[in-house]
């Protein structure tokens, strides 16, 4: 069941995903959710990670059931949230991970907290997300029409056209789960998002870094997957075939082999 935390001035959801035998000494993984989405999006991951490991999920600001208050936002502000989270648990080090909007976080996160990072994973996700105007277009859509009018071009770039049309229940939770989000919380995170640029920090991130990316991803490109690779020293990139922007549903079993396989060299 989940649990809420009032910390960082707001509610944030979560949830502890034991490690199979109950060991509270394994590492902890800590996901980390896209835009529009909560922390269910990660369920496919849970009983191959949980092995090995500890997990905790949240839901970022204005996602799911944490709160969305009032703006403004910013990355700095989610990885504030994040770290609190942390601390009012008593969790020292994590293995970070998160997908798009997650993936900002974990840069970020690894960059100002390398001692509390054992390492990164980065999800179909980007140091930078133009042209602005695409997302002012995507604020304005939500602000006077709501979270529904998203539904259709959301799942248009999360999932290849083959899936769709062959895992309607998963599509069907996708887009109860994207229901869940509140509009200021969309609109709050979608302007932080549109205002991001951390090219200049990828320098600074050392921590060993596994990229993960869908060939077909419209929305972080392979490019942009590559893009974080030059910058990220060391770091090793995986693109997975006939993939979207979640690959990680949509073929969770090579997903969850590039994943779990990176975490395990780390042990």
């Amino acid at each position: 069941m989940p649990e809420i935390l009032h910390t960082n001035g707001i509610n944030i959801r979560y949830h502890i995903d034991a490690q199979k035998n109950a060991d509270k000494t394994a590492p902890v993984v800590m996901l980390s959710n896209s835009l529009m989405s909560s922390y269910p999006m990660w369920d496919d991951q849970i009983d191959a990670l949980t092995e090995h490991f500890q997990v905790l999920r949240y839901d970022t600001r204005g996602h799911g059931g944490t709160d969305a208050p009032e703006p403004p936002y910013s990355i700095e502000l989610f990885v504030e949230d994040a770290v609190s989270l942390l601390d009012a648990l008593g969790i020292g080090q994590v293995h970070f991970a998160g997908l798009s909007m997650g993936g900002f976080i974990g840069q970020l996160f690894a960059a100002r907290h390398p001692g509390r990072t054992l390492s990164l994973t980065l999800c179909d996700t980007a140091c930078i997300m133009p042209p602005p105007s695409l997302w002012n277009e995507r604020i304005e859509t939500a602000e006077r029409d709501g979270i529904e009018a998203l539904i259709e071009g959301t799942l248009g770039r999360w999932f290849t056209e083959p899936f769709r049309k062959s895992s309607p229940d998963a599509i069907q939770r996708i887009i109860d789960m994207i229901r869940q989000t509140p509009v200021q919380g969309y609109v709050n995170c979608a302007k932080a998002i549109r205002d991001m640029d951390q090219r200049s920090l990828l320098e600074h991130i050392n921590t060993p870094t596994n990229i993960i990316v869908g060939d077909q991803d419209p929305a972080c490109p392979v490019s942009a997957s590559e893009t974080l690779k030059a910058g990220i020293k060391g770091s090793r990139m995986v693109v997975l075939k006939d993939a979207a922007h979640l690959p990680n549903i949509e073929k969770k079993a090579e997903f969850n082999d590039a994943f779990v396989s990176f975490l395990m060299e780390q042990l």
